[in-house]
C-alpha cells in the first residue's frame, strides 16, 4: 500500500453484532389477549392486553422500524374497541334498568 493513498472500507464478514438488533417485546402476547377478549374474555382480557401493548409500544417507539410495532398498535386498537363496547353495553343495561324501575314493573 502506498502511503497517502485513500483506502476503501473492507466489508465485514460474519454474523455481526447480535446486540444491534431490536429488543424483544410482548406485542404478540398483547395481540393474542386482545383477540381473545373480542370473543370470550371481554374487558377482563382487554385491560391486560392494553397494558402489555402499551409497554411494547414504549419499546418499539424507541427503535424505528421495529418488527413488533404493528402487533402492538393492533393490540392497543382492539383493546380500546373492546373496552368501548363494554362501556356501551353497561350504559345500555343501566339505562334499561332505570327505565324498568321508573315504569314500576319487572
Amino acid at each position: 500500500m502506498i502511503i497517502g493513498q485513500p483506502t476503501m472500507a473492507q466489508p465485514v464478514v460474519g454474523m455481526g453484532n447480535p446486540m444491534m438488533g431490536a429488543p424483544a417485546t410482548s406485542a404478540t402476547t398483547a395481540l393474542v389477549l386482545a383477540i381473545l377478549s373480542l370473543f370470550c374474555g371481554g374487558i377482563c382480557l382487554a385491560i391486560p392486553a392494553l397494558i402489555v401493548a402499551n409497554n411494547a409500544l414504549t419499546i418499539t417507539n424507541q427503535y424505528p422500524g421495529h418488527p413488533d410495532a404493528g402487533n402492538a398498535k393492533a393490540a392497543m386498537v382492539i383493546s380500546w374497541i373492546v373496552i368501548g363496547l363494554t362501556a356501551v353495553v353497561i350504559v345500555i343495561y343501566v339505562g334499561l334498568g332505570v327505565l324498568m324501575l321508573a315504569s314500576g314493573g319487572y
